[in-house]
């Protein structure tokens, strides 16, 4: 539609300037007002579609095929009082039947076909004559249809290279669509076999649990403190198991994992930099740049996913990294800093693919193809980049909207 509203402007003003040219030569005269109401009412037309479509996402074919026979027969209007069938711009028929073709269901385009048919048909026997000054009339013809050719070839270069345009623009986001379709068919096989490994871990995690918890409170052990601290960091480790595996489950499925907690934003952030600083030596500067505090609903999908980046980040920086937490207008936006190598160009290109890695390891680069799933289905986005300086950037954008806990600021 849109296309078909920048031809028809084309026409407006192209039928004024060929009013204004043939009126100038001497001895023609034309009806001005019939053949001024054309491009009249067709402005008003496209100022309506203009404005009865902007909040629109499409049009059905039998919009499209009411916008095409609005234009046939506005220039069947203008050629009944210009000569008919005798005038050189009866060609301009083609046009309209050659954007019918592209634009319109085949059935539907052999209708805009059939109605200029038997409009040029109807102007074979009916018209009124264009007078034109003796001893020039064959020059004007000439002329007359050197334009409507010059106009023809034009009007298809723009309307063609337009289509294509759109045609490789739809190609593009099909071909995107499809790579997120089997970006979470890829989800859902890892969910499923996430799944049945946490059910079949489940029962040996549980067994260990519960020997570790009668360790602890075995005589024997409580009385040697090296045994006792062994068994406290084995019941750690166990519990860190099941937050893994519960995890990957989370975020391989919904994003709104078991067990909400409600809690506040910078909250949630210091307790992923206290998680991962235990885990660690190399520091971990947290830059809290973000403002008032709102309550969020802690989602244990998105601490895993921003857990991957910044284990990610500690394992080419052993220095130390740098996490800081922005807003900007109604999103939270995280930077991850790291002090290593930066991203290869490969990396770039295909960030957020699985299987993308440079880590040389089998299953590597699933941990940033679950960050840019979760981020997108939580309607963020995850952009890189290598800095000037050095290293590389990760930041995680996430709309407020799908963390904040009824919109209420923190007491």
């Amino acid at each position: 539609m849109a296309l078909l509203v920048q031809l028809r402007w084309l026409a407006v003003v192209g039928q004024l300037l060929a009013i204004a040219v043939v009126s100038s030569i001497p001895g023609v005269r034309l009806p001005l007002t019939q053949l001024l109401i054309v491009p009249f009412l067709l402005a008003l037309v496209n100022l309506a579609t203009l404005v009865l479509g902007r909040n629109r996402q499409g049009y059905s074919y039998l919009e499209l095929l009411g916008a095409l026979m609005i234009d046939v027969e506005a220039l069947s209007w203008q050629l009944f009082f210009t000569g008919g069938i005798t005038n050189p711009f009866i060609f301009l028929f083609l046009v309209q039947i050659v954007i019918g073709a592209v634009l319109l269901h085949p059935r539907w385009s052999w209708i805009v076909a059939l109605a200029a048919a038997a409009d040029v048909t109807f102007l074979t026997f009916n018209f009124r004559p264009l007078g034109l000054p003796p001893g020039s009339a064959e020059s004007l013809l000439l002329m007359g249809h050197l334009a409507c050719f010059l106009l023809i070839a034009a009007l298809l270069v723009i309307f063609v290279v337009r289509m294509d345009a759109n045609h490789r623009a739809s190609d593009a986001l099909l071909a995107a669509l499809r790579q997120q379709a089997a970006e979470e068919h890829h989800i859902i096989r890892m969910g499923l076999l996430a799944s049945g490994a946490a059910h079949e871990l489940g029962t040996p995690m549980a067994s260990m649990s519960v020997i570790l918890g009668d360790w602890a409170r075995h005589k024997a052990i409580k009385a040697d403190a090296d045994l006792a601290d062994d068994v406290t960091v084995m019941q750690t480790e166990l519990q860190r198991c099941k937050r893994i595996v519960s995890g990957i489950l989370m975020s391989a499925g919904e994003i709104r994992g078991e067990n909400p907690e409600v809690t506040t934003l910078r909250g949630f952030l210091r307790d992923i930099v206290a998680d991962w600083q235990a885990r660690t030596s190399a520091p971990i500067c947290l830059i809290d740049e973000f403002g008032p505090d709102v309550q969020i609903v802690s989602d244990p999908a998105l601490r895993q996913v921003i857990g991957n980046v910044v284990d990610n980040a500690l394992e080419v920086s052993p220095t130390g990294i740098e996490f800081s937490a922005q807003r900007r207008a109604d999103a939270l936006v995280l930077d991850v800093i790291d002090h290593g190598p930066g991203f290869s160009p490969e990396m770039i290109g295909g960030f957020g693919r699985p299987y993308m890695s440079t880590k040389g390891r089998d299953g590597g680069g699933l941990g940033l193809f679950l960050v840019v799933n979760v981020l997108r289905k939580l309607g963020g986005r995850v952009d890189v980049a290598n800095l000037p300086e050095g290293g590389a950037l990760v930041r995680l954008t996430i709309p407020l909207s799908a963390l904040v806990f009824q919109g209420k600021k923190a007491q």
